[in-house]
């Protein structure tokens, strides 16, 4: 679950887990609390792997080495009480404790994915967020810049898995306000155990715990906290103020909700699909983890923004309308998903074309790179005419 291949010699390395600042969905430290857990979670298994690995050199459990990674949230709504500084300190002596493995603490800020000079980057991330009137939509959209910059933290240091804290009652909020934004086709995606429609696959090793659990683990430990966010706005703050309401009626609300979202069928890239990612597992949870067949699984076409898949009603509408755009600001906003297109995307052309021009290229270059529309349609075309693999006619 936690480690990917990097080198002959070391074995297996490397997770990024993440502790982040700036504005959160989940209240009251809740998202704090779950990736201090997580990190407690990836230390004591890599103490283990390395016990394991100096005591028998049976490499029953893989050594791997960690990273945490920082996102510098201080331009989109950090608490202005709380100083930088002294977050980015509390943060490297939690790691600097977690011994006797070394981690490494990487500092990024979501300026970094605009420009390398900092003033402009801070310019341009400013205008990209004040050119979205939706509050809601303005959240999200942010959130979708900070999975980039972990993603391009995580690819600038080689790390091969990138584990993120949520928990249960995250998933509890999410299932409930994707359905409200209309986005219950790609619900799935964000559920589950793995998702690898990133560079770096993600994984959440805790969806199954609840921030109550992870509060009174943090209690009994005394495991350091911080509480970095501002409260959700818009819908967001909504579903979270409703879920805890629900939650305090009925403390198996939350578990209901999530189990209620798993009974929804997940996606081919729900699952790591190169060889060998699930031998160190134990058998009793690899069943959990099995892998894709690249052939049969049916090539995802995903939202530029926020990465979610299409719906077929959404994808034919996309065919319906090939060639018909002359620009690339035209495709771009026709490839992204209704949700993204209501919420964040501009109205008016002068202002969709401020925001595409302000867009960082991770997000442009995704619309570019983006071939399986072209294969997917092709193969629709000539599915008549290929031939099964246990077909024996000639």
């Amino acid at each position: 679950m936690v480690g990917g291949f990097m080198g002959r010699d070391f074995g297996w390395e490397a997770i990024d887990q993440v502790m982040r600042g700036g504005q959160g969905l989940d209240p009251e430290g809740e998202w704090e609390m779950s990736r201090i857990v997580a990190l407690q979670f990836i230390h004591e298994l890599q103490c283990k792997s390395l016990k394991n690995w100096d005591a028998s050199k049976s490499q029953g459990l893989p050594v791997f080495a960690v990273g945490v990674a920082f996102v510098d949230e201080s331009a989109v709504g950090l608490n202005p009480s709380i100083g930088m500084s002294n977050i980015i300190e509390e943060i490297n002596s939690v790691v600097s404790e977690l011994a006797p493995a070394q981690k490494e603490l990487h500092v990024t800020s979501m300026e970094g994915l605009f420009c390398k000079n900092f003033d402009d980057g801070r310019s341009c991330l400013n205008e990209l967020l004040d050119s979205i009137t939706d509050a809601t939509g303005k959240e999200d959209f942010t959130q979708y810049l900070r999975m980039l910059s972990l993603q391009k933290i995580a690819l600038d240091n080689n790390y091969t898995k990138l584990l993120l804290g949520s928990c249960a009652s995250k998933m509890a909020r999410l299932i409930i306000s994707a359905t409200v934004k209309g986005q219950g086709f790609s619900l799935p995606a964000n559920l589950q155990y793995v998702d690898s429609r990133w560079e770096v696959p993600v994984v959440l090793p805790l969806r199954d715990c609840l921030a109550q659990e992870l509060a009174m683990l943090c209690h009994l430990d005394g495991l350091k906290t911080t509480q970095l966010f501002n409260g959700p706005v818009g819908i967001n703050g909504l579903v979270s103020s409703f879920v805890a309401r629900l939650q305090e009626e009925n403390p198996s609300r939350e578990r209901t909700i999530v189990r209620t979202g798993e009974k929804l069928k997940a996606f081919s890239f729900n699952k790591f699909t190169q060889d060998g990612y699930y031998d160190f597992l134990p058998s009793i949870i690899r069943p959990k983890f099995q892998n894709v067949n690249h052939e049969e699984s049916k090539p995802e076409f995903l939202c530029p923004i926020c990465g979610s898949p299409l719906s077929d009603s959404e994808w034919k509408h996309l065919k319906g309308t090939q060639g018909m755009y002359q620009t690339s600001i035209e495709m771009f906003a026709s490839q992204c998903c209704q949700s993204c297109r209501f919420q964040i995307l501009p109205k008016d052309t002068s202002s969709l074309e401020k925001f595409y021009s302000l867009l960082p290229l991770s997000i442009t270059n995704r619309m570019k790179n983006q071939g399986c529309a072209d294969q997917r349609w092709l193969r629709e075309q000539i599915e008549e005419f290929l031939i099964n693999d246990d077909d024996d006619s000639t």
